[in-house]
């Protein structure tokens, strides 16, 4: 629990008003599934996060940074320590010819509309990602082919002597849902993108295919994470999970997803722990069958009664 003593001291980095004790971290994740966190901060800038950033290390209160939650599941218990939300103020997206320099709060498909705007391809790919692009880079997201490693070229980033870093690409060490930022305590703060000049007609189409095909093919009409877990070489998660019999299988509101074995859905008032049962039980069967190790690209945080 936070005190009132650091409350106090949080109070004189951030106004009051952007801070939420007993924040319940269902209104902040795709899942809507999560107990609350001890205090929640909405931040309003790099500054303030570099001081709140200095102020927890310095008392060794724990923190998480959250974009978009969109690929989180928070145990039922709760955060314990501080989650520092990059939300609007930290959201600014600059076009410059063809390059694009974001904030590490700006949603990808907000990213991707500015793109169009433009008339700039290469980004359609992200359109229908829901996270924010800071925790994108972080995780190397994309879909349909795409990868942000095909068109970032720098990323900014806070280590915890509260400098700032830039990263280019090459140093970013991209790889299947992978960077350099899994290993090392770096906050992003800023991403710039080098895309091409384009056809806005023939992107909006890009854009437009796609939405249709994820509609279609995944289970947008309930609560998720998205993938649930990375796909294994050679194979596709989901259709290992629907052959070792998962398709429906459900443990309290948490099912996997009729429409795509890949999906993990909050049918409607899912328990994290469910959803962690779920996945468990998915992982023991797809290693029985096929001899494969499913490995979540759902972030789990909090305590949970099993590991998976």
């Amino acid at each position: 629990m936070i005190g009132e003593a650091v409350m106090e001291a949080l109070r004189k980095i951030v106004p009051e008003d952007r801070i939420f004790q007993q924040e319940s971290m269902e209104k902040h994740t795709a899942f809507r599934i999560g107990g609350p966190a001890d205090v929640l901060i909405e931040l309003g800038g790099v500054e303030e996060l570099r001081d709140l950033q200095q102020y927890l290390n310095q008392e060794g209160i724990p923190y998480f940074l959250l974009g978009n939650g969109s690929n989180l599941l928070v145990g039922d218990g709760g955060i314990r320590g501080a989650v520092l939300h990059m939300g609007t103020a930290m959201s600014k997206v600059q076009v410059e010819g063809n390059r694009i320099i974001a904030q590490a709060g700006a949603f990808l498909s907000q990213v991707a509309r500015e793109a169009l705007e433009h008339s700039l391809t290469g980004l359609e790919f992200a359109s229908g990602i829901p996270g924010s692009i800071g925790g994108g880079v972080v995780m190397n997201a994309g879909a349909y082919g795409g990868e942000l490693k095909q068109v970032v070229t720098r990323v900014t980033a806070l280590d915890e002597e509260g400098r700032l870093l830039d990263f280019p690409k090459e140093e970013m060490k991209f790889g299947y849902r992978y960077s350099i930022l899994k290993e090392r305590p770096l906050i992003v703060t800023e991403v710039e993108l080098r895309l091409q000049e384009g056809d806005r007609i023939q992107i909006r189409e890009t854009m437009d295919d796609l939405a249709r095909r994820r509609r279609e093919k995944q289970p947008l009409e309930y609560p998720s994470a998205g993938s649930t877990f990375k796909r294994p070489e050679g194979h596709f998660a989901g259709e290992l999970i629907m052959k070792a019999g998962m398709r429906g299988f459900q443990v309290g509101g948490a099912r996997v997803s009729d429409k795509h074995c890949g999906f993990v859905v909050n049918m409607g008032g899912a328990t994290a722990q469910d959803v962690a049962d779920v996945m468990r039980e998915a992982r023991r069967r797809v290693k029985e069958a096929f001899d494969v190790e499913l490995e979540p690209e759902v972030i789990l945080l909090g305590e949970f009664r099993q590991g998976l």
